[in-house]
């Protein structure tokens, strides 16, 4: 179930006091994009659940595969599935991603996301 609300020309808003479940939305996919993938065939999903200025809350999933990707600000919890993140810009060490992880990202890292179990998360960006 999700209370999602939105009227014509207003922003996106989650319905105070109401419950979105999150695991149990239904997400479009598309291919990504042949230039950002790195191994496989994978797949993107993402709804917009609420929206102010420039900020957004969402969920967003990946399906099985590699691929690059350049971020923006974002915290996001991951709800299922499991990936690995790499960090080619700034070079960092690389995260394993599961069920509970909480992950900061900054604007303009440069990531390649490999998921080996369709990868669900909830996301605050700005």
């Amino acid at each position: 179930m999700s209370d999602i609300g939105s009227a014509s020309g207003e922003a996106l808003r989650l319905v105070a006091g109401a419950l979105t479940d999150a695991s149990g939305l239904v997400l479009e996919h598309e291919p990504v994009p042949a230039d950002q993938v790195v191994a496989g065939s994978p797949s993107t999903g993402y709804v917009a659940l609420d929206g102010w200025g420039a900020g957004e809350i969402g969920v967003w999933e990946m399906t099985p595969g590699a691929m690059r990707d350049v971020e923006v600000d974002e915290v996001f919890v991951v709800l299922s599935g499991a990936a690995t993140v790499e960090f080619e810009h700034p070079h960092s060490s690389p995260i394993v991603l599961a069920p509970g992880s909480v992950v900061r990202l900054e604007a303009g890292m440069k990531t390649i996301w490999t998921v080996r179990e369709t990868l669900r998360k909830v996301f605050i960006a700005r």
